[in-house]
């Protein structure tokens, strides 16, 4: 990890405090006086600021934008997985997806060994909103349907029928709509679509727990790091 962002995590100070620190001499690294607030640290390392040793945090906070016919795994012998884009000298961190998308389904997946927090962005009890946006193909969506996802309706096509939470549509144009759910049941967006007779035909998460990424799939495939405000902004909404 970078050297300003290793200090950030730690509580040394903001990033831009952080570089000055290191422009001004007062950090090393390994007994070497740090220059480049870039450098990669590693958990061996040993870092002082200040003349005082600092802690190298654990936890790593990735948004990855998932791209298309990509297995929502760290790895699969048989298809490629998001884990394929995790560079290798990470690949000893136990990072693991936040939750899952589709093979089919692009966009905003996090990836983090924070386990506390990925167990509570997952948990039905803190309602995180999930937004997807979607292409499909079929009849419009009337008031009434639109009325009835938002009070929750009952799926009938599987095995058991299912009450789904209070949901909410936003129609853009005649093929594009986009849903904002607060739970995470199979499938739950093309299965809502298919209850009223259309067809998800390119289905794209761009937004989750505050956090949002571009509607165009131009970034498929960008895998970077969290910002310390983002990594906040995650933790406030499950209450960490």
């Amino acid at each position: 990890m970078r050297l300003d962002r290793t200090l950030a995590n730690s509580g040394i100070g903001t990033r831009s405090s952080v570089r000055q620190l290191i422009a001004s001499g007062g950090v090393t690294v390994n007994g070497v006086t740090a220059k480049d607030p870039g450098m990669q640290v590693n958990d061996g390392d040993k870092i002082t600021c200040g003349g005082k040793e600092i802690g190298i945090k654990e936890n790593l906070y990735f948004l990855l934008d998932k791209p298309d016919n990509i297995l929502t795994a760290m790895e699969d012998p048989r298809l490629p997985c998001v884990g394929d884009f995790i560079p290798d000298e990470l690949k000893g961190k136990k990072l693991a997806p936040v939750g899952r998308l589709d093979y089919h389904t692009t966009g905003l997946l996090i990836i983090t060994n924070d386990g506390e927090l990925s167990h509570r962005l997952q948990s039905p009890k803190y309602h995180i909103a999930k937004r997807y946006l979607v292409t499909f193909q079929g009849p419009q969506w009337s008031g009434k349907e639109i009325d009835a996802v938002s009070s929750g309706i009952t799926l009938t096509d599987m095995d058991t029928p299912v009450k789904t939470a209070p949901a909410e549509i936003s129609v853009i144009n005649d093929n594009e709509a986009e849903i904002t759910l607060y739970e995470g049941k199979t499938h739950e967006v093309r299965r809502i679509f298919a209850h009223f007779g259309k067809e998800v035909i390119a289905l794209r998460r761009i937004f989750l727990a505050g956090l949002e990424t571009d509607k165009d799939v131009s970034g498929c495939g960008t895998l970077r790091e969290l910002t310390e405000d983002e990594i906040n902004l995650l933790k406030s909404s499950v209450g960490l």
